[in-house]
């Protein structure tokens, strides 16, 4: 089954606010990942997708870093992108939202000339990233207090 829903750049600042309500209510309600960690400074200079319903209730979030704000998450490769923030609500989940922002975090990267994405995978979620042809690489680590692995798709 898939959600009926519409993936877009969140250009304006009512889809950015869309935006920070989801990762708000995913990540520091239900993760409890602290608010001050949640929202950083490549915030400002980030690509964010943006999924709604059909009656532009929000669905999920994710963003797209490249250039310098994603040297310290890609090992300073600029045509390496980082893929992160990637949150669906919980009322959405398993239903091809996640699965449409990743592609079009993909598309984005894809037009700014990125050949490659890294993300932060929650280690719960390594199966969701490896059905879309995402490789993890290196150690467990904790973020947040969180298990992660990094991971790598070529585009």
């Amino acid at each position: 089954m898939s959600a009926a829903c519409t993936v877009r750049i969140a250009d304006d600042p009512a889809d950015r606010e869309a935006c920070f309500a989801v990762r708000k209510e995913v990540f520091v309600v239900e993760q409890r990942v602290p608010q001050d960690i949640e929202y950083d400074e490549y915030d400002a200079v980030a690509v964010h997708v943006l999924a709604v319903r059909e009656d532009g209730v929000p669905l999920g979030t994710g963003r797209l870093l490249s250039g310098e704000a994603a040297a310290s998450k890609t090992g300073g490769d600029p045509s390496v992108g980082s893929l992160g923030r990637l949150a669906v609500a919980r009322e959405a989940r398993g239903l091809g939202v996640g699965v449409a922002l990743v592609r079009a975090i993909e598309e984005a990267a894809r037009a700014r000339g990125l050949t490659a994405l890294d993300l932060h995978a929650q280690t719960h979620a390594l199966g969701f990233y490896e059905r879309l042809g995402y490789e993890a690489y290196g150690p467990e680590y904790q973020e947040a207090g969180i298990p992660h692995r990094a991971m790598r798709r070529s585009l």
